[in-house]
């Protein structure tokens, strides 16, 4: 039996799967709330007990595992959680936690390191050499995997896609400084952007889209009204599209990747996007037509960090 158990652990949810490595699926999994913030001990005794049980209910027990792999908000280092603003935590010992509780070898990443390696092993990056991945959610982040190796430079930073500068006195972005590509792609960005239009256009159908509370507005919305044809709402896309093909082709032009997934809550949108990204990239970076980076949808949705998680113990054949 090859079996290993990956872990999202969000600041809402922690959700846990079993995963069959010869099948590459998975088998069962389950969710709990993680009710941060709280220890690392805490947290890290209730992720054991949920893989417990789960493994329990399959007739299996932690015995059968041959790791636990974890994917977590936070810049991860030598299986230390540093900092996490999302948990609350600084410099917290998640592996050592899980590992003594557990007796089971144990393994932590980046939420969007780990959502990188399932593409890179198992998704749209599967039999390439380098992927990039750019997750667009309530911020924009990123991580690079070289040679079946997630790449976290000196410090376990690198990645921070999101916050590449791209307008000189720009807007604000969350991180404090102007003009990052998170302040325009994000879904906080999105949803700003919205409001905005919205006021200035009190006939968009955008109105229709939220059930005319502006309060509702969400990332989605400028999609679905584009979808009825709403020019409000198609100006919106159209410079989502422009700044994020900004941020691909930066990416492209210093690493040429073989492929640049995008991922995250608004990779669901994608096919409304995917084909103007591709058209614009293809302006705006370097390489020739049978050498060009690949530009996909990431195949992972909201299993990306079980499956990244999971497999991070296959990086042991890289080393």
């Amino acid at each position: 039996m090859d079996y290993c158990i990956g872990v999202d652990l969000g600041g809402t949810n922690i959700a846990v799967g079993i995963i069959d490595l010869q099948t590459k699926k998975i088998i069962k999994k389950a969710s709990i709330k993680t009710k941060a913030p709280r220890s690392c001990e805490e947290i890290s005794l209730d992720i054991v007990n949920l893989c417990s049980d789960l493994s329990f209910q399959r007739g299996l027990s932690l015995k059968n595992m041959k790791w636990i792999g974890i994917a977590t908000p936070g810049t991860v280092h030598s299986g230390v959680v540093s900092l996490s603003g999302n948990l609350g935590w600084e410099n917290a010992p998640i592996v050592k936690c899980v590992r003594e509780l557990s007796g089971v070898k144990t393994f932590a990443t980046n939420d969007a390191h780990a959502a990188a390696y399932a593409e890179y092993m198992w998704g749209a990056g599967k039999g390439m050499s380098s992927l990039v991945i750019v997750t667009i959610g309530t911020g924009v982040g990123g991580a690079f995997v070289f040679g079946g190796r997630i790449w976290g430079g000196n410090n376990a930073f690198a990645g921070e896609i999101g916050h590449m500068i791209l307008e000189m006195n720009g807007r604000p972005c969350s991180c404090g400084k102007l003009g990052c590509l998170e302040a325009y792609c994000s879904s906080r960005a999105i949803i700003r952007r919205c409001r905005e239009m919205m006021r200035l256009y009190p006939y968009s159908l955008m109105w229709q889209v939220c059930g005319g509370d502006i309060d509702k507005v969400n990332a989605s919305t400028p999609f679905r009204a584009k979808e009825l044809g709403d020019a409000a709402a198609d100006m919106i896309i159209d410079e989502f599209v422009r700044y994020l093909s900004m941020g691909v082709s930066n990416i492209i032009n210093i690493l040429q990747p073989d492929i640049v997934c995008i991922g995250g809550g608004l990779s669901a949108e994608g096919d409304l996007y995917i084909h103007s990204l591709r058209n614009q990239v293809e302006q705006l970076s370097f390489g020739y037509v049978s050498g060009r980076t690949k530009i996909e949808l990431a195949e992972y949705k909201n299993n990306a960090g079980i499956i990244g998680g999971a497999l991070l113990g296959l990086q042991e054949k890289f080393k």
